[in-house]
């Protein structure tokens, strides 16, 4: 199902993940690695947003003319159970619907790599989707990438804190650059025609 977006109003992507060198190469920090490449396809460098607890790049996105969509990518700093408050702040300081905010996040429940495209819906037990929902509502897209379950015994909290496994990382990038893909799908052409592309 489609939502009704309003074509003028900028679109709000959100890479959730969690701040410092520490955490980069985390599975959780997935969503950080997304709105990184998708800032260097904008040819923009992320900066501090203002009073908001993030950093931000603006750009545009899609074929040049009035099939180009203006953006802002951000990545809050507020820790991943925290997200909330920095996304309502960018929500409301570029007045961007909710409808037009795209959350890209790692997925336990999604084998590795794999894309689920969706719009709203419950937090599954992430931390930063249920800190957007509590501040916002539910009624925003959602990039899922795929990160599978811990494996044996292994907690889902050590598991998601962890780096990629090196067998992991040699696919890695083009998990991430496909993810990217889905993204731009989402906000240049809907949400049916990126499910129908990238939901595998």
């Amino acid at each position: 199902m489609d939502v009704t977006t309003d074509a003028g109003a900028p679109w709000l992507i959100v890479g959730l993940g969690n701040p410092g060198p520490g955490y980069a190469m985390n599975r959780h920090n997935v969503g950080f690695m997304v709105a990184d490449l998708l800032a260097g396809r904008i040819g923009g460098g992320f900066k501090r947003a203002g009073k908001a607890q993030a950093q931000v790049v603006e750009g545009r996105i899609g074929p040049p003319g009035p099939g180009s969509r203006r953006v802002i990518l951000a990545k809050p700093m507020s820790y991943m159970n925290l997200s909330g408050g920095p996304v309502n702040a960018l929500r409301d300081f570029y007045k961007v619907p909710v409808a037009n905010i795209v959350a890209v996040h790692d997925e336990l429940d999604i084998d590795y790599g794999v894309l689920r495209l969706k719009l709203g819906g419950g937090d599954n037990g992430h931390n930063g989707l249920k800190s957007m929902t509590k501040v916002m509502g539910s009624d925003y897209h959602r990039v899922r990438f795929g990160i599978g379950r811990p494996p044996g015994r292994m907690q889902v909290a050590d598991f998601v804190l962890k780096d990629f496994s090196s067998a992991e990382r040699k696919e890695l990038d083009y998990f991430v650059d496909r993810a990217a893909d889905a993204v731009e799908c989402l906000v240049i052409e809907g949400l049916e025609r990126a499910q129908s592309t990238y939901n595998s």
